[in-house]
């Protein structure tokens, strides 16, 4: 789709698409209250622009998306922001270091790079725009959350349990709950938002 588009209106609709992911990123619009949790809405923006743009422009608004996180984690932490910054020590038992920026980043450049690629795959297979954004929007969420906990599991296990006041061997449970319970829920928000949204921008790049 990203080829339809001028230069100037690809790089207008990518800049549009990154202001919308600081402006969620800041206010309490980047949360949706679900009863029992929080359903984060930053990710939408990299999954409409990998949509959109292409897996270049989601892998951009991705990497973004990672920066705004460690900004936030720097400025904003809570007892468990150091595996997204390394600027952040909460004691010297629970600190950042560089994994912390590979946790942070890396999966959210994921999330606009896989969610191009299966809403093309998608739309070759099934030739439905609800199933392809659909679809795209689900599983680019699902890509965080797998994603950002295996890091998490990973390079911090040990430091996130205890920081969490659980026992290490305990952690691996809790992350698959997070990632059945929080992550679905997540995915299930982002396919819908996904659907609504894009097919309204879809029309309007289709016409560009």
């Amino acid at each position: 789709m990203q080829n339809k588009l001028s230069s100037t209106k690809y790089l207008t609709m990518l800049g549009l698409l990154a202001a919308v992911e600081i402006v969620l990123a800041f206010t309490p619009l980047g949360f949706i209250p679900l009863g029992v949790t929080k359903a984060t809405t930053i990710h939408i923006p990299v999954i409409l622009g990998a949509i959109l743009l292409g897996p270049l422009a989601g892998g951009i608004l991705g990497g973004l998306f990672g920066i705004l996180s460690v900004i936030i984690n720097t400025f904003q932490p809570t007892i468990t922001s150091f595996v997204f910054t390394p600027f952040y020590n909460l004691s010297p038992d629970f600190h950042g270091n560089g994994w912390s920026l590979v946790v942070a980043i890396v999966p959210r450049i994921c999330i606009g790079i896989i969610a191009a690629y299966i809403f093309r795959f998608l739309h070759r297979m099934f030739t439905s725009e609800i199933v392809s954004f659909a679809g795209a929007g689900l599983v680019g969420s699902m890509t965080n959350t797998i994603l950002v906990m295996g890091g998490i599991y990973l390079f911090f296990g040990r430091q996130y349990a205890a920081a969490k006041g659980m026992d290490f061997s305990a952690l691996f449970q809790a992350i698959m709950t997070v990632v059945g319970v929080n992550g679905v829920l997540e995915a299930i928000v982002a396919a819908i938002l996904t659907l609504a949204i894009g097919k309204v921008l879809f029309q309007i790049v289709k016409r560009s």
